[in-house]
């Protein structure tokens, strides 16, 4: 139950507790075995305890999660707990940054244009929707019965072997899959135009990445982000 309750982590997500509303509703399935029940005194300061501030990647926040029911049962002091919440929140939300965001999501996108090149779109759309969608859900899984298992010492789930080899391959891997779907859906996109006409977008190509090499150093960020939606509209306008 709660660990289909993490699917909608972000679903209550707001300013002042970012997803603490919604990792309190995923963890409580886990806290009705407290001593007293749902109408225990332990339940409902357990609760109001979730409630409160907490952030990090979706979908390892099941760690924090689990961990945190953990303690609640084992009746470690109300401090400590609150303590052990906020320490992984940094953490988590940067392992998952660069387990996800920065090579599974890279490397199921490149895989996934790839086959939409080389077979039909349809097919490239659900290649993508599985590979990822596969981690992501397994991710899932592990991060909450990591944190259930592990408890206070949760840190070490984040230290393991597995997840250690892990970081080291996905960033690589995405960058190896973008690569090789870049020239493929370029000539896929290329294949109706006159060789002229893709002379002429090569020619583009080669000024724009020279363009951004020059804009990047002295643009950086925020003002090379709205630079190029900038010079991409005036070119698209005059198109």
């Amino acid at each position: 139950m709660s660990w289909l309750r993490t699917l909608l982590l972000q679903a209550s997500w707001n300013d002042d507790r970012m997803i603490g509303v919604g990792s309190a509703w995923a963890i409580e399935p886990m806290l009705r075995a407290l001593p007293g029940g749902r109408n225990g005194p332990r339940y409902r300061a357990a609760m109001a305890r979730a409630t409160q501030f907490f952030n990090a990647h979706p979908y390892l926040a099941g760690m924090a999660i689990g961990a945190v029911a953990r303690a609640e049962h084992e009746d470690l002091p109300p401090e400590t707990v609150r303590r052990l919440r906020h320490a992984l929140v940094g953490p988590l939300g940067s392992v998952g940054d660069k387990l996800i965001w920065a090579g599974v999501m890279p490397t199921a996108v490149g895989i996934g244009l790839a086959v939409c090149a080389l077979t039909s779109p349809i097919a490239g759309a659900i290649t993508f929707l599985v590979l990822y969608n596969a981690v992501h859900l397994v991710t899932r899984w592990w991060a909450l019965h990591a944190g259930w298992e592990r408890g206070r010492d949760v840190s070490r789930a984040l230290t393991a072997r597995g997840l250690k080899r892990g970081l080291r391959i996905v960033g690589p891997l995405g960058a190896l899959a973008v690569g090789f779907a870049l020239p493929v859906v370029g000539e896929w996109l290329a294949r109706d135009f006159s060789l002229r006409a893709q002379g002429n977008m090569v020619l583009v190509a080669g000024l724009a990445a020279a363009f951004a090499g020059w804009l990047i150093p002295r643009f950086r960020g925020l003002r090379f982000g709205l630079a190029a939606a900038a010079i991409a509209l005036v070119v698209g306008w005059v198109w």
